[in-house]
């Protein structure tokens, strides 16, 4: 069991300096800075997740809202041009099928299934 939890903290502290974002909040709200610049925060109210983000190198913001209703989850967003998209995920067994339409306007769907 010792040599677990030493295999555990080194692979910590050798993965620490890689950290891609760094986070401050709790668990209903949080925002977050690579190490570009960007930010983006997440608040967490009920089964709704709002995400707003800023792109440090263009100025941009995009946004994406996400609310659960039992197995379905319904996303729309905002991109950084401000075009607008829309999709569902829906979750059965093993298997989330995925559908909508992308910023463009495109339809899309695909399904994912757990290996």
């Amino acid at each position: 069991m010792k040599k677990l939890l030493a295999i555990t903290a080194i692979s910590a502290a050798l993965a620490a300096p890689y950290s891609i974002a760094g986070c401050v909040g709790s668990g209903s709200f949080q925002t977050c800075t690579d190490d570009s610049g960007n930010s983006y925060s997440v608040q967490r109210i009920g089964n709704t997740t709002y995400t707003n983000g800023h792109n440090a190198s263009t100025g941009s913001n995009w946004s994406q809202n996400s609310t659960t209703i039992g197995n379905t989850t319904f996303h729309n967003g905002r991109s950084a041009d401000g075009d607008t998209w829309n999709g569902t995920s829906t979750r059965i067994g093993g298997s989330t099928f995925n559908s909508g339409t992308d910023s463009d306007g495109n339809y899309y769907n695909s399904t994912c299934t757990q290996f």
